[in-house]
């Protein structure tokens, strides 16, 4: 090993253990499982922004976006914009009202659980089909960020996929099993300034490398100046699948169970604004990153790039010392482990409090739903593990269908448990099942996906079952009325 390697891996020891250190501090502070799911609703504005940012953005936002920018150009920049506005429409339309509503129902912990809990579903036929969804979609999820784990390890230190694959699922099933919520919101927050550090430094001083604004353009063009077009490779049918990435927002498990979590609604607009700075930078910064390696390479045709999503590795490594450049290394694993980890404790939820918990045991101990808890992480972890052992498709492929499966499965029914009185338990159940059917079997087809996203079938179908199956089976509920109105009240307060 060259004593660069040995400083870039002495940086990314120092990153584990200190992700390690977190998960033994939160670990100390679990009593319940409210403390191990939700983390006591305990959360500030600053970790929230940062912890929902960094759950989402996964390995994409440094190896899947700058991987697709740098062999398409800016036309791939679409997807961002459209994560952008959606979460921005999260953050305002979502956020405030899931806060108040899940606590004022039954003081729900998960979202299957405030589906069950706000429509008053006696048969627990919904919980379970949200459950299952869950486990589903995830374990695809979780298996992109191992894939991605993989191949991190493969081009940073020339180790092989496989062991790339079992280091970094081993490490952050530890922290995750251990400290639950917490632990994941606070690796995630830390894990969140990293990224947003590394996105910022690595353009900056890579410019210089490529000879300042003008030079670098000027190389950019004579690759291929269309790479510099938001347009040019850009169908319309293209454009609006890119943009319904923002579709998925409102039925990500993993992110809006953030706003469930924080401290108050009150400080959801401080954490809204943070959140949308902290992801304009980012995305700003993986496209400068990107464009920067085409004119770096260009200059440079002495050098190769083996794997395209590995271009913020690549360049990071060219511009700094490198130590500098395991930091900059350990941002690539804080984007991936954030994204597992975040996965893996909202698919433990849904085994446990919302299969196990509400349809085979009611009534057992608190350090029982824990224990089983900490058992069922490592059950998916390793069902995950087994999807990724063959990498046979890209990050972006693996994440694209996941979100595409949870924006259409939950997003309208928890926009609609939200905004509209009238929904029923059958409307959101039918709705979801729609969504995700429409997913599997668009997604399954190449020349359909080719076409548009899955997303957009899948919400648009599931919006429409949903609205259509509710008007015919609504039939008015005192408690549900008493519990809308009462989340209304609350929320006007607490602003």
């Amino acid at each position: 090993m060259s004593s660069e390697e040995i400083y870039q891996l002495i940086a990314i020891i120092i990153y584990m253990g200190a992700m390690l250190g977190i998960g033994w501090y939160a670990y100390r502070r679990i009593s319940n499982l409210n403390d191990y799911m939700l983390g006591g609703r305990s959360l500030g504005p600053a970790v929230t922004a940062l912890s929902a940012g960094a759950a989402d953005m996964s390995g994409w936002l440094l190896m899947g976006l700058p991987g697709a920018i740098y062999l398409y150009g800016l036309d791939q920049v679409w997807i961002a914009i459209g994560l952008t506005i959606g979460a921005y429409l999260n953050w305002l339309f979502v956020a405030p009202r899931l806060r108040t509503y899940t606590q004022v129902s039954n003081d729900s912990i998960t979202i299957p659980s405030f589906l069950d809990n706000r429509l008053k579903d006696s048969s627990k036929i919904l919980r379970i089909a949200s459950g299952i969804i869950i486990l589903l979609f995830f374990t695809f999820y979780v298996s992109s960020g191992m894939v991605a784990g993989g191949v991190f390890f493969e081009s940073s230190f020339g180790l092989s996929y496989h062991s790339g694959l079992l280091i970094v699922s081993a490490v952050v099933i530890a922290y995750t099993l251990f400290g639950g919520f917490l632990a994941v919101s606070y690796t995630d927050f830390i894990q969140g300034l990293i990224m947003f550090l590394a996105l910022i430094l690595v353009p900056v001083i890579a410019i210089f490398v490529t000879g300042g604004v003008g030079e670098t353009v000027d190389s950019i063009k004579s690759v291929d100046p269309e790479l510099l077009s938001l347009f040019a490779g850009a169908t319309t049918a293209g454009i609006i699948s890119s943009v319904a990435w923002g579709l998925g927002y409102f039925g990500q498990p993993h992110i809006i169970v953030r706003f469930m979590a924080i401290k108050s609604v009150k400080e959801t607009k401080q954490a809204r604004r943070i959140g949308i700075g902290w992801m304009i930078l980012s995305l700003l910064g993986a496209t400068l990153v990107a464009l920067i390696g085409v004119a770096y390479f260009q200059q440079n045709p002495g050098e190769t790039l083996v794997d395209p999503e590995a271009i913020f590795i690549a360049i990071g490594q060219v511009v700094f010392h490198p130590f500098i450049a395991g930091i900059m290394l350990a941002a690539v694993l804080a984007a991936i482990m954030s994204t597992i980890s975040s996965q893996l404790i909202v698919t433990s939820s849904a085994l446990i409090e919302d299969l196990y918990k509400a349809v085979v045991k009611k009534d057992a101990s608190e350090a029982r739903y824990v224990f089983l808890g900490r058992i069922s992480i490592l059950v998916v972890a390793i069902a995950a593990l087994f999807f990724a052992w063959t990498k046979n498709e890209t990050i972006l492929d693996l994440v694209g269908f996941a979100w595409a499966g949870f924006g259409a499965s939950f997003g309208p029914a928890i926009l609609l448990s939200l905004y509209w009185r009238k929904i029923t338990g059958l409307g959101a159940l039918a709705g979801m099942v729609v969504g995700a059917v429409t997913v599997v079997i668009w997604g399954s087809s190449e020349s359909l996906s080719g076409m548009l996203y899955e997303i957009v079938p899948g919400f648009v179908l599931s919006l429409i079952v949903t609205v259509v199956i509710s008007l015919l089976t609504y039939k008015p509920n005192p408690e549900i009325e008493k519990e809308f109105d009462e989340s209304i009240r609350l929320l006007k307060e607490e602003k």
